[in-house]
């Protein structure tokens, strides 16, 4: 059978050949491979790894695998589950069986009458399986509980169930104490239909990308076998027929089915060959004679002679280009003509030995055909209308007809006709009714028509008109616009309008006015306008209103009404306005209703009241009265004042207290009553009495007051009344409780504490007489010699005369309880005057001054260390542990402190040192063997030396010993000698644990504790047994981190023959890198991926590396690799013929290096010459045609 030819030729053929050419399907199939699934056919087929062959095939496809346990082991299951007694079950799960992606259920029930809580449940699988992981697309787990039973329901659902997921099954619940469990079998049965084909990449990939399921990866579906069925031999198929008779959309299921690549190129040859009513003839001669007898073809009178080359050529001298193709397949003789042309119509023979044919070729131009059709069009009138077509040739003569007749364009005509290549366009300006018609457009192959529909352009309201309320007086002015220009008539409740000094009527272009000066009431109805040569009224309503007003002729200028507190208010506004207006009342924008209330509006036809029965204080404001109708709003404010007695003022403060007097002042009250305070009276009592005494009679105008003549040491309270011109206001809130109270008596006993170069220090005793108002605090003061302010004393210690106030400096900013105070930033070698003063709640007492000027300047004082006790002895700490020791001294002025260790400067990067005035602090925050060492501390005022040393001793557990050695063993006994270790970890060692260890066991244990020698023998030992022995040393921190064990064992031999242990030598794992499935050949068609495939094993694991023609393929985003179990794969992404060669498997670890080759070759389907027209046959003497002038031409002969 014949394949696709690139080439249209002439063609003489054997007998029953059709005048379509026909597609075989590749009958060479893989070995292995099954039929491709219906849905997998729109996707390109993946090619097998090679080496797998059908054992790919046979595995079975799974999405996730629940594993399955060996057959004793479910048996042992089933019989532990049967042998307990069911204890929480109500419904156990039952057996059952599914079909291959299908969905089952199994139920459990617990009852929980007596359960305080909700029971725990596992389903497993096998053994060991737990389900809860594996929950996602294909399993389900739910529970539901319901409270009439008090039951608890739990399912496990499996949904598209696999082969694979046959198996036994275990439900365990778990309350507390209580234990059920319960097994059961699923079994799977195979769906009836043939074996799939399996995709050997899709067994590889992760299930369910993006999904509850997804990362799980399936690699048992390669493991399981599946029966191929051998495919039987289809029949020869004709696609062509197929395509003739096939529906359109079932085009592309065709072309994948039977391997068609170029299927748009078919689907035109296609279209080509429905066109022609009569199939072309097809010559068929099959001579006599033997079939190596030569044979002759003649063109134009030359003869070709060809016997045993299978092809042969006639090129053009001119042009050099191949022109006729002669070809020979066994008793067939082919010439094609390339490229046929006009020249080429004449006429054809051929001879065999005395046996001689003959044909003519006609060779015709190809028909124009319409490619793109017209389309049927609808314009309204004026617009300029386009009807487009396209052809198959550029520039070809096409004809345009209306109505059946042709049109001729000229430059009076309407219409124009403009050319683009293929594209003819017939194009009508300011098209008309008259326009309406069919027109068509005809070619030399084809025609195409479409109707132009014209119709008159429909009318828009631009702007209506609209409804208006005109108040009365005013203009009406009613306007509307349309699309059209087009006159009209104006109405008015169905009359015509007529013009006159008050209404005008206005046209201007599309826009209609009706406008009607000072509105009258009678001017009222209903507008229409009508467009003339349209039946689209518009219409609009007019109605004429009067804006209400109110009347306040009666108020005053100021709109002011004002009531006084209880009252009743009764204030009557009069209106106008047509239509009667509606009035409302409202207060800070809250209606006022009307009907009952306290404070209510009524309305009336000429007016409207406000009524407030009883006038409260916070009835005072402005109330709004708003009429309102169709013609407007009028809006009104009246403010009413409402007066009362003030209120209260707020509760006096009592600023400052004297013996027998104080002063007081307040705050006015915050509401006057709507009239002025005229003044205030003022009240007293003891706070234990209840009686109040006024101390005014006269209005007091003012907000101070002094009341006097109280007793000196009791508590009083006073209160104020606010008075205005209605009346006495309720009483103040009493003010806070005061007692009149006295100064203390100077403070005694004023002396020096003491001086330093900056400060002096001075102490005194309390006052005499303090008195009943007790004593705050004390003041100190002083002030520099030389100053205005200090003068020589008396003899008593007080001053000559009252010095001024303003040359002392306060000391302290804030009174001080102490009787004893330092005063800070003094200049050395000054002198000072200083005074103490007692403060209580009556003020300051008299002054008490130092009796002389005070010289600043500090006296020495040796200095002194001393140490604690604790640190006079060594200072023993751990490693790690924090190191703060505080050491107190004396001496002034402040001295000069020097820490060493071992004579040598301390480095403050690892030891902190902190100095105070009183004493120093060592700190080491994490103590290490380094810090160990005695440290002095040298204390320097002026020529004053002081020395101290103090001993720190850091710690740390002791190293092991340095050698355990086994001496002597005896029966029952060994004797053990080892020395002491290297480090004893700055510290005396306090003994030894030694512990043994049976060598088959290896494990420790103790047998002296404490031990204080460096030998020691061990008794009590079990014949029989080998043993090891270890010692730790020990000191103050505990014991050694390491031991020293013992380089050999004691064996406590028994009395006879001596065992030997066998001696085994561990198997080697290690293997070098082999291949177990080698590389193949493979053949990968250009566009689609490719995969080459190999199988690889090797402990430990080797790394995998691909070459192409001898190079590594690093970061090439066309290749991508992937192991996984050793099988390792190369995926090629839409390769080209670039990228095939040899390629390359290496594989390396410690033990070698292999490598395997294959040869990857990319074939490219190459698509057929694509010339509108189609092959041609010739049969016998017939005449045939050319399809057209530039397409080939093949010719048929069997001989």
């Amino acid at each position: 059978m014949e394949s696709i030819f690139t080439h249209h030729g002439l063609r003489f053929t054997p007998q029953g050949l059709s005048s379509h050419l026909q597609h075989e399907p590749n009958k060479e199939k893989e070995a292995g491979t099954g039929p491709a699934k219906e849905e997998e056919e729109a996707s390109p087929p993946s090619a097998l790894p090679p080496g797998l062959g059908s054992r790919a095939l046979e595995r079975k496809d799974s999405e996730w695998s629940l594993g399955e346990s060996p057959a004793g082991g479910e048996e042992q299951d089933k019989q532990n589950a049967n042998s307990q007694l069911s204890t929480l079950f109500v419904e156990k799960p039952q057996t059952g069986s599914v079909k291959v992606g299908a969905n089952i259920t199994f139920i459990a029930k617990v009852k929980a009458e007596d359960l305080l809580r909700k029971p725990t449940i596992k389903w497993f699988k096998g053994k060991w399986m737990d389900l809860a992981s594996k929950a996602g697309k294909h399993l389900q787990l739910k529970e539901t509980f319901e409270r009439q039973t008090r039951i608890y329901t739990f399912e496990m659902q499996i949904i598209k169930a696999k082969e694979n997921y046959a198996g036994n099954y275990r439900c365990e619940v778990t309350y507390k104490d209580k234990f059920d469990s319960c097994s059961f079998d699923l079994e799977v049965h195979e769906s009836t239909g043939t074996t799939p084909n399996i995709d050997i990449r899709s067994a590889f990939k992760r299930s369910g990308e993006g999904q509850e399921d997804a990362g799980e990866l399936d690699f048992s579906g390669l493991l399981k076998r599946r029966e191929v069925k051998q495919q039987e031999e289809e029949p020869e198929i004709d696609v062509w027929e197929l395509l003739k008779n096939a529906n359109p959309n079932e085009y592309e299921k065709i072309a994948f089915q039977y391997g068609i690549t170029d299927l748009r190129g078919m689907l035109k040859r296609l279209k080509r060959m429905r066109r022609v009513e009569k199939k072309s003839a097809v010559y068929y001669y099959s001579p006599h004679s033997p079939s190596h007898k030569q044979l002759k073809f003649a063109v134009f009178g030359f003869y070709f002679t060809f016997s045993k080359y299978p092809k042969a050529f006639l090129m053009d001298s001119i042009c050099d280009v191949l022109i006729y193709i002669f070809e020979h397949k066994g008793n067939e003789r082919i010439m094609f003509i390339n490229n046929c042309a006009l020249t080429d119509d004449s006429e054809y023979y051929v001879t065999a030995g005395d046996e001689k044919c003959s044909t003519e070729l006609f060779v015709r131009e190809p028909p124009i055909m319409v490619t793109k059709q017209l389309e049927d069009l609808n314009a309204f009138c004026g617009e300029r209308v386009e009807l487009e077509c396209e052809v198959s040739e550029d520039d070809a003569n096409v004809k345009w007809f209306k109505n059946g007749e042709e049109i001729f364009p000229g430059p009076k005509s309407r219409y124009k006709i403009k050319v683009e290549g293929k594209k003819h366009i017939l194009i009508i300006e300011g098209a008309t009714k008259a326009d309406s018609a069919e027109y068509s457009v005809m070619t030399t192959g084809g025609q195409s028509s479409a109707k132009l529909s014209v119709d008159l352009r429909p009318l828009k309201i631009t702007t209506p008109l609209t409804d208006q309320t005109v108040k009365l007086g005013k203009e009406i002015c009613l306007k509307c616009e349309i699309s059209e220009n087009v006159p009209g008539k104006w109405t008015k409740n169905g009359l015509p309008v007529q013009e006159g000094d008050r209404l005008k009527v206005v046209h201007k272009g599309r826009i209609h006015k009706l406008v009607i000066a000072n509105a009258l009431i009678e001017d009222e109805g209903e507008y229409v306008f009508t467009p003339d040569a349209y039946n689209v009224p518009l219409s609009a309503k007019v109605h004429v209103i009067d804006p209400p007003k109110i009347i306040l002729d009666g108020l005053d200028a100021d709109n002011t009404v004002t009531v006084i507190a209880g009252n009743k208010l009764r204030l009557e506004i009069p209106v106008t306005g047509e239509p009667p207006p509606k009035a409302i009342w409202s207060r800070a924008d809250k209606a006022i209703m009307e009907g009952s209330g306290r404070i209510r509006a009524e309305s009336y036809p000429d007016s409207s009241t406000l009524v407030i029965d009883v006038a409260e204080r916070d009835d005072s404001g402005v109330y709004n009265i708003n009429l309102k109708n169709e013609a407007g709003e009028a809006h009104a404010s009246i403010k009413i004042k409402v007066v009362d007695i003030p209120d209260p003022p707020v509760a006096p403060n009592v600023s400052d207290v004297g013996d027998d007097w104080c002063i007081m002042n307040w705050e006015p009250p915050a509401y006057d009553g709507g009239s002025p305070i005229l003044g205030y009276f003022i009240e007293r009592k003891k706070k234990q009495s209840s009686r109040w005494m006024r101390l005014n009679f006269d209005l007091c105008k003012e907000t101070t007051f002094e009341p006097k003549k109280m007793i000196e040491g009791v508590a009083y309270e006073v209160r104020i009344f606010a008075v205005n011109a209605i009346g006495i206001s309720k009483p103040s809130m009493p003010s806070k409780p005061f007692v009149p109270l006295a100064v203390t008596s100077p403070p005694t006993l004023l002396a020096v504490d003491s001086v330093t170069d900056s400060s002096v220090t001075m102490k005194w005793r309390p006052p005499d007489q303090i008195g009943a108002a007790g004593l705050d605090g004390y003041v100190l003061e002083y002030c520099l010699e030389g100053s205005t302010a200090a003068k020589q004393s008396g003899e008593n210690g007080e001053a000559a005369y009252e010095l001024p106030a303003e040359d002392w400096i306060v000391a302290n900013t804030d009174l001080i309880d102490k009787t004893k105070f330092t005063i800070n930033g003094l200049p050395t070698d000054s002198k000072i005057f200083v005074r103490v003063k007692a403060i209580n709640a009556a003020g300051a007492s008299e002054p008490k001054y130092y009796s002389q000027p005070i010289l600043v300047k500090e006296i020495i004082e040796p200095p002194k260390i001393r140490i604690p006790r604790h640190l006079k002895q060594t200072y023993i700490r751990r490693v790690g542990e924090a190191v703060n020791l505080v050491i107190p001294f004396q001496g002034k002025p402040r001295p000069e402190l020097t820490w060493k260790k071992d004579g040598e400067e301390i480095d403050k990067n690892q030891i902190n040192i902190r100095n105070s005035e009183t004493d120093t602090i060592i700190f080491i925050r994490k103590a290490e063997r380094s810090h160990s060492g005695k440290y002095d501390l040298q204390v320097k005022v002026d020529k004053y030396v002081e020395n101290a040393s103090i001993d720190i001793q850091i710690v740390d557990r002791p190293g092991p010993p340095q050698a355990v050695t086994i001496e002597d063993v005896w029966g029952e006994n060994v004797a053990l000698t080892w020395t002491p270790p290297k480090d004893d970890g700055n510290a005396a060692i306090t003994g030894y644990t030694i512990q043994k260890a049976d060598k088959k066991s290896m494990e420790w244990f103790t047998v002296i504790e404490h031990y204080h020698r460096t030998n020691a023998t061990i008794t009590e030992l079990v014949i029989g047994n080998e043993y090891y022995f270890r010692v730790f040393a020990e000191n103050m921190c505990g014991l050694s981190e390491d031991a020293t064990m013992t380089k050999e064992s004691a064996v406590i031999a028994k009395d006879g023959k001596i065992y030997k242990n066998p001696v085994y030598e561990d198997f080697d794992f290690t293997e070098a890198p082999m291949f177990t499935q080698p590389l193949v050949n493979t053949y990968a068609i250009a566009g689609y991926n490719a995969t080459l495939n190999c199988s690889v094993r090797g402990n430990p694991k080797p790394k995998i590396t691909w070459m192409k023609n001898k190079v590594a393929i690093v970061d090439d985003p066309r290749y991508r690799m992937f192991s996984n179990q050793g099988v390792c794969t190369l995926e090629i992404r839409k390769p080209s013929p670039y990228d095939g060669g040899t390629y390359c498997c290496k594989a390396v670890n410690d033990l070698g290096t292999v490598e395997i080759e294959c040869k990857l070759e990319v074939k490219v389907i190459y698509q057929g010459v694509n010339t509108p027209g189609q092959p041609v046959f010739l049969e016998g003497q017939q005449q045939v045609g050319c399809p057209s002038a530039g397409s080939s031409c093949k010719v048929y002969l069997q001989t």
